[in-house]
């Protein structure tokens, strides 16, 4: 028996945050393992946000714990954030400052020397050093954001929306960043509302709605819930839904109608994701299941 004790880049327990009478996050709890890629889905306002800047001690939460590789963000936030590669979901710099030297401000900020690492980023990304931020568009300030956060070789991405205002081929190039990365050992906790970002990229995701935290699994145990996707030709019209439960019954469903083609099969997680959703919103959702919608009659 390996007795090795599981080693996690972050591990979040029961945390509540709430902004006065407003809410914020409440009595979360997660764990990302060291060298996942982990996805954090919800839309805007569902707590994202608020729940990365806890992890980077940023915000002070009223109850709960948060670690970042054993180390508690209450009593360690200088250490974590050497530890840390931070990029925000707005790329926010002085105006007037040229893309190097915000880049070279981030690494003298660590007292490190990242001249080399920050060159191979900006040659990737095709970062314009002499250019000045108020001169960019989002997409190349996010660019500039992302450099930041990889040039100093960090164990732990934490990335909040980092794909927004990228363009196709710059989002392949940073996922494939991130890949190269992590099969060096860095651990990436990403947010994002584009699911086919965590479909493709990310072993791990959780999936946050008002605050609350709806279900956490790996994306592959997500998308093999035993809800079904039902598309079917009835009376001639086309139709699609998810349906959970004895196929019997859903086939019974379909007595009295003409049948032209049936196809069942495996949802997606997309599917999956508005289904957690619509759980939620009708009382709630325990363990790992959708809720299911069978055929109209």
């Amino acid at each position: 028996m390996n007795g090795k004790k599981q080693e996690y880049a972050v591990s979040i327990r029961n945390m509540t945050k709430h902004y006065g009478k407003n809410r914020g996050v409440s009595n979360l709890s997660l764990n990302v393992e060291a060298g996942d890629i982990y996805g954090f889905l919800g839309p805007n306002g569902a707590g994202k946000s608020t729940t990365i800047r806890s992890i980077l001690g940023l915000l002070r939460f009223q109850e709960g714990s948060i670690h970042v590789f054993d180390m508690d963000v209450r009593k360690n936030q200088r250490e974590i954030l050497r530890t840390v590669g931070y990029m925000p979901s707005e790329a926010m710099f002085y105006p007037a400052m040229k893309t190097k030297d915000i880049i070279r401000l981030a690494a003298d900020m660590r007292g490190l020397d990242c001249r080399k690492e920050a060159e191979m980023l900006c040659e990737r990304l095709k970062v314009e050093p002499d250019k000045r931020i108020e001169e960019l568009s989002l997409g190349n300030r996010k660019k500039v954001s992302i450099v930041c956060a990889m040039q100093h070789r960090p164990r732990l991405f934490i990335f909040d929306e980092p794909t927004s205002g990228l363009d196709p081929l710059m989002q392949a190039e940073f996922f494939q960043l991130v890949l190269e990365y992590n099969e060096q050992g860095t651990t990436c906790f990403l947010s994002s509302h584009v699911l086919s970002e965590i479909r493709k990229y990310c072993r791990h995701a959780a999936i946050i709605k008002e605050g609350k935290l709806i279900c956490s699994d790996t994306v592959e145990n997500l998308t093999k819930s035993n809800a079904k996707h039902v598309h079917v030709v009835r009376d001639g019209k086309e139709e699609d839904f998810m349906y959970q439960g004895d196929l019997n019954e859903l086939f019974a469903g379909f007595a009295g109608h003409d049948i032209s083609d049936i196809t069942i099969g495996e949802p997606d997680l997309e599917e999956i994701f508005m289904h957690y959703y619509d759980r939620d919103s009708e009382g709630g959702a325990e363990g790992r299941e959708p809720v299911s919608s069978g055929p109209g009659r």
